[in-house]
């Protein structure tokens, strides 16, 4: 009789390696071979946990969209008004967003996935409306969706541009939709 080894962890060490997996060669190079290895599991392990890569890649992703969600409402969350959101959003694109050495990568990487495949685009619009909700407690829809848009596009320019933007010039974008 084999007995099997009790691992409780072992389906979220899988999704974490395969984030790790998915920063390192993205999701083109991402295999269930790679993330076993990465995750130091049996490859039979994967098809247990996971009915296909599409499922793990979903599951990845959704737990990478709600960190960063988590890690934007409590900036947001600590802001008691406009003047303090502004400083918050500003933290939030210089610092915060991209406080993994691979969120830049993972966060380009989900949005290709969302755009190639509609089932992943769930994942992305959760992520959108728990920003927009966080940021309407003190703003208005609108502004707070213009608000997102902004954030995420300064977050993209700022990780990538060699040149390097100041907080003041984030600061001022920040306030002019503010109407600070």
């Amino acid at each position: 009789m084999v007995t099997r080894r009790h691992d409780p962890e072992r389906r979220d060490r899988i999704i974490d390696a395969a984030l790790a997996v998915i920063a390192e060669g993205g999701v083109a190079g991402t295999s269930h071979r790679r993330v076993a290895d990465r995750a130091g599991v049996p490859l039979g392990s994967m098809t247990y946990h996971f009915t296909n890569m599409d499922e793990l890649l979903r599951e990845a992703f959704t737990r990478f969209a709600t960190r960063l969600s988590e890690r934007f409402a409590a900036r947001i969350e600590a802001a008691a008004d406009l003047d303090a959101l502004a400083e918050a959003v500003v933290h939030l694109v210089h610092a915060d967003l991209s406080a993994g050495p691979n969120d830049l990568v993972l966060t380009l990487e989900l949005y290709t996935l969302a755009a190639r495949q509609p089932a992943f685009r769930q994942i992305t619009h959760d992520w959108m409306r728990r920003s927009r909700q966080a940021l309407e407690r003190l703003v208005d829809a609108r502004t707070a969706q213009e608000l997102d848009a902004l954030i995420e596009g300064l977050f993209i320019h700022i990780s990538l541009d060699p040149t390097p933007r100041s907080r003041a010039v984030t600061r001022d974008a920040v306030r002019r939709i503010l109407s600070l």
